[in-house]
């Protein structure tokens, strides 16, 4: 009887607080620097999430070490519902799976919403005499180490789709360069001092589109409607599918019915037709997968990693 009165106390407080909320402002932090795809498409949702509630939705971007610092504040934060981790799969999916010792438990964070997702794009500098995946592989394979790519580090979706990749493509070697965000890596591309990079296509369309970079493939499941005369990798390596999706999460502890609110917000905020608009610029496609829904995503997509991980040998560390 107590556990039971508890627990409907637990759930009435919950609900109680899910009604007045948000009563004070409520950010949402990033965990990685501005100018990527992770920083953009949570700013258009937090937009509009402030006008729907009359309630400032402000972004805090708190990089490095591949989005854990980030990650471990919200975790740290008060379950009072002001503080949410608005972040790609690397927080949620590959830190923990590459890392034995995070200063988070991922499967503790409550599960908002996954919010849309983006395929990743082989790209490489104009100055690459390689005009089709089987001609980088060529390349590559006649200059072992020569070529350079840019990643986010070794738990993000770039890295790991790059050695997953050059696993598939028969053990070809490629030096990794590693920088603190998609912002940084693009612009080093664009430069020219890389040669080679997997980015999720929403912030890099534009360069291919201008000619300032090529893309090689895609990595969704099927060709992306922008780019119809790019191969899908799929198409290749049948299976290579590379997404960044981008999820909110509360630390642990917040009540159920608080991220059900929140959960509710951004799937209405999702299909306002500017918003589809606005995320179309990023090639971005909304998912809109509330909380239940979120936790057998995530799980489903930490299976298929652990499987590319394998596949690539990359080892946890």
């Amino acid at each position: 009887m107590r556990l039971a009165a508890l627990f409907l106390a637990v759930l009435v407080c919950g609900n109680v607080a899910a009604q007045d909320w948000p009563a004070k402002p409520v950010r949402f932090v990033v965990p990685f620097p501005p100018g990527g795809a992770a920083d953009a498409l949570p700013r258009i949702v937090a937009e509009r999430l402030s006008a729907k509630w009359q309630q400032p939705f402000v972004i805090e971007n708190r990089a490095g070490a591949t989005g854990t610092i980030g990650a471990e504040f919200v975790y740290r934060a008060e379950p009072d519902g002001t503080t949410f981790l608005a972040t790609p799969p690397s927080t949620l999916v590959l830190n923990p799976v590459l890392h034995a010792n995070l200063p988070y438990d991922a499967s503790r964070f409550v599960p908002v919403a996954v919010m849309a997702g983006i395929p990743s794009v082989l790209l490489v500098h104009p100055k690459v005499q390689a005009g089709s995946v089987q001609a980088l592989i060529a390349l590559a394979r006649a200059n072992p180490g020569r070529l350079n790519y840019a990643s986010q580090g070794t738990t993000s979706v770039s890295f790991l789709t790059t050695e997953w990749f050059m696993a598939l493509a028969g053990g070809l070697k490629m030096t990794q360069v590693p920088y603190k965000g998609t912002g940084p890596g693009l612009a080093a591309l664009l430069a020219g001092e890389v040669e080679v990079m997997f980015d999720n296509l929403g912030t890099s369309l534009q360069h291919v589109r201008a000619g300032k970079l090529k893309a090689l493939a895609v990595c969704g499941e099927r060709r992306f409607p922008g780019l119809p005369d790019v191969p899908a990798m799929n198409e290749l390596y049948p299976g290579f599918v590379s997404i960044a999706w981008f999820g909110v999460v509360a630390p642990p502890g917040t009540p159920a019915p608080i991220a059900a609110k929140l959960a509710e917000g951004i799937l209405e905020v999702l299909r306002l037709p500017e918003v589809r608009e606005r995320l179309g610029r990023l090639s971005a496609e909304p998912i809109g997968l509330g909380p239940d829904a979120m936790r057998d995503f995530v799980k489903r997509d930490a299976a298929r990693w652990r499987e590319a991980i394998r596949a690539a040998g990359v080892k946890p560390q």
